[in-house]
């Protein structure tokens, strides 16, 4: 049996049966310079509410069962061990993007919501199947994306 994690592993799909299903993406996660300023940004700007905290990440509601992990940068690396199993390490680098779904009528006081807390919408663009997205920066020059329905054909 090929190990489906390592590189080069076998992905023909007509010497295998198709995969469980998914039902949706649950975490994103982010690597953060500074935990207590990006956790802030992201409870004053977009509402998230804090779930779990500790030294090395905190655990964002990102609503609809999504959660938005922010890690200081460097902290998961090494994995995290403590008596129920293990979580194998990682870690980012770099400017990251992400897309939250907000309602279509929400879009202006969106607009005006991030204005007011003197948030810059680096670019707004319209969509092919009529959705419309927002992108603007969070402290660690990450790329959030609000994004009406009408994106993609999933949404």
């Amino acid at each position: 049996m090929t190990d489906a994690t390592a590189p080069g592993a076998r992905t023909d799909a007509a010497t295998t049966r198709p995969p469980p299903a998914v039902r949706r993406v649950l975490e994103t996660s982010l690597y953060v310079d500074d935990l207590p300023r990006a956790r802030a940004f992201y409870e004053a700007v977009l509402g998230l509410e804090v779930m779990f905290e500790d030294a090395r990440l905190a655990a964002l509601d990102g609503h609809g069962g999504t959660v938005v992990l922010l890690f200081r940068r460097g902290a998961s690396a090494e994995g995290a061990e403590d008596g129920r199993g293990s979580i194998p390490g990682h870690d980012g680098r770099g400017a990251l993007h992400f897309a939250l779904a907000v309602d279509s009528e929400e879009l202006d006081r969106w607009r005006a919501h991030l204005r007011a807390v003197g948030v810059v919408i680096e670019s707004e663009r319209s969509w092919a199947r009529g959705g419309t997205s927002l992108y603007f920066r969070d402290p660690d020059r990450h790329l959030v994306e609000l994004a009406t329905p009408g994106v993609w054909p999933v949404y």
